[in-house]
């Protein structure tokens, strides 16, 4: 099948395929493509819609399980859901359950990639693991730090959502800008997707504090005694220029697992997904449809 850049955005305009009731909120399920099963797995603060830019050049080799986890995107959730990373790990666990997904490979980026790891380490499901400039267990960087920390700072969050609706300002390299190489992409649908609903909506900015808030560096620390339970091949796939993830750790941390590599992805930052999505599709494709 072939789907364009236009229709693979459009599909996170339109609702989703189904919601799965994952006890703790219900996560939004979209899915195209043909092939072996793949899940993508999401971080903060965005949605699922952070892999369009990849889907119309995966369509034609894989089956794309797309999840917003509850708080984002098209999730449903209340004020009184508990959102927090050890429920995100529980939710892909319990979409995995839901899709009957027995032989699948998982894509995750950002803290999805360290939710994904959480979930499925030792999996028996699991063939394959991409990895995209995600949360390392060879150290934090300090810009890694200094933003997370953040969320500990009275009125950090009405901050964010008010930087997030400031093209100008959120350009700046100690709010979002070191997010891409090419800071033009923090505007249209980056800022459509996951910035306008930050600025705009007190009920999204306040789920999206609440899972921030629970983050725990432990989740970082326990990563690489993850790694040595995942069997499966790995491909991490890096922005050269990633600031909040270095490059060089992720070099490092090919040791961890028992069969990895490393794809480097030039003139890319954190976002490398959305700023090279062909490039990043065929540093993965090989790992995600190889046969067990």
């Amino acid at each position: 099948m072939s789907l364009s850049p236009a229709d693979a955005s459009d599909l996170f305009r339109r609702p989703p395929s189904r919601y799965l009731d994952v006890g703790v909120g219900e996560v939004a399920y979209r899915t195209v493509g043909t092939g072996p099963d793949v899940l993508f797995v999401h971080g903060w603060p965005v949605s699922s819609a952070t892999y369009r830019t990849l889907l119309p050049h995966l369509v034609d080799h894989v089956t794309c399980h797309l999840i917003d986890l509850p708080g984002a995107g098209s999730s449903r959730y209340t004020a009184a859901t508990p959102l927090s990373i050890e429920n995100h790990i529980r939710s892909v666990q319990r979409s995995i359950d839901l899709l009957g997904l027995d032989d699948v490979a998982v894509v995750g980026h950002d803290s999805g990639g360290m939710i994904a790891r959480h979930a499925v380490a030792g999996d028996a499901r699991l063939r394959a693991l991409a990895l995209i400039d995600t949360e390392q267990s060879t150290g934090l960087s300090w810009r890694f730090k200094s933003f997370v920390g953040g969320r500990k700072v009275p009125g950090f969050g009405p901050a964010l959502g008010w930087l997030a609706g400031k093209p100008r300002l959120r350009r700046n390299k100690f709010v979002l800008g070191d997010a891409f190489a090419d800071r033009s992409l923090l505007d249209g649908e980056f800022d459509e997707f996951f910035l306008q609903p930050l600025h705009s909506s007190k009920e999204y900015r306040a789920g999206a504090m609440k899972l921030l808030r629970s983050f725990e560096f432990r989740h970082v620390h326990e990563l690489k005694a993850l790694h040595a339970k995942i069997d499966v091949p790995v491909v991490l796939v890096w922005g050269e220029l990633d600031a909040f993830f270095p490059v060089a750790w992720a070099k490092e941390m090919v040791g961890d697992f028992h069969s990895a590599h490393l794809e480097v992805i030039p003139g890319a930052g954190l976002f490398s997904h959305e700023e090279r999505p062909a490039e990043v599709a065929a540093a993965m494709l090989p790992t995600l449809t190889a046969p067990r």
